[in-house]
């Protein structure tokens, strides 16, 4: 049985990640700074950082998936700001550390990288081979990448997968949306211009899957739905889906206050945006299983024992 280690799995994403792997026969590791000895997975204690015992797991291992690093739904304080940088390139350091000691290193890495690469690059199409943007998201993005280009892997099959935010019914956007729209108050946020390069997350686990299985599939690739929507486009859609009438759009700065003070978040997240294309990863013949917002939107609407 081939066995893959994922980094960071112990958020949602790597979690739905670990149950589809091994759902295709992968013995899955979980390298957590909170390991659970009751996990469905074998996860190893690691702090991100620096080595440890951790580090033997890569020895005969068949790929390496990468997704640690602080979440940047919060607010962009300094403090903040520095740690979500330091998170994503400390545990860069590390892995390639435990690469370098491992007998037989993984001969697979699949790095994760976010849309948030290009900036808030209004309706212009992004593209893998565009420059990264402006602002702070882009640099932390910018800077991940380069780090894991310039580490010394020889042989090694990598893949980064810029992912656009995921569309989950427990974390991420999407709940947050929700109950705003559910309240009446499903307005656009600001302009409602800004574009919203979405992913159901069973297409963005099945791209990852992909990336880990598939030997072709190497190289930078945009990680989101075909259908990028304006953001005032995605709030029809959901006004929609949950039955509730028009909402006139809230100002930036009501949506910039409510997103600090309600949310402890960043305003950008919702009045910045990108319009990606994930054209790459269509052309190696990756099949979306929700192409179109309205039916993925309805999907996450279902409870789970119903489907």
């Amino acid at each position: 049985m081939a066995k893959v280690i994922l980094a960071g799995g112990s958020g949602f994403l790597g979690q739905a990640l670990a149950r589809a792997l091994a759902a295709q026969d992968w013995e899955v590791v979980v390298l957590s700074r909170n390991p659970r000895d009751d996990a469905a997975f074998r996860e190893v204690l690691w702090n991100g950082e620096t080595g440890g015992a951790w580090a033997a797991e890569l020895t005969g291992a068949a790929a390496l998936v990468n997704l640690a690093g602080r979440s940047i739904n919060c607010i962009h304080s300094l403090e903040n700001s520095r740690e979500i940088l330091e998170s994503r390139l400390n545990a860069l350091k590390a892995l390639a550390k435990g690469y370098a000691r491992a007998k037989n290193p993984p001969p697979v890495w699949v790095q994760c990288s976010a849309t948030g690469f290009y900036g808030n690059a209004g309706d212009r199409f992004c593209e893998e081979t565009l420059a990264p943007g402006p602002g702070f998201l882009a640099e932390v993005c910018r800077r991940w990448e380069e780090a894991f280009a310039a580490l010394d892997l020889p042989e090694v099959r990598r893949v980064v997968l810029r992912l656009g935010p995921v569309l989950d019914r427990k974390t991420g956007p999407f709940p947050a949306m929700l109950g705003l729209t559910r309240n009446f108050l499903g307005g656009a946020a600001g302009s409602g211009r800004q574009f919203m390069s979405w992913i159901h997350r069973d297409d963005a686990v099945a791209a990852f899957a992909a990336a880990v299985t598939r030997p072709e599939i190497s190289g930078i690739y945009n990680v989101c739905a075909p259908g990028a929507v304006t953001n005032t486009e995605f709030m029809r859609e959901l006004r929609t889906a949950v039955g509730r009438p028009w909402c006139p759009p809230a100002p930036e700065f009501v949506v910039r206050f409510v997103a600090k003070h309600h949310f402890k978040t960043d305003g950008n997240l919702a009045l910045h945006g990108q319009r990606c294309t994930p054209q790459k990863l269509l052309a190696t013949g990756f099949k979306f299983k929700h192409p179109a917002v309205g039916l993925a939107i309805r999907d996450l609407l279902i409870p789970p024992l119903l489907k």
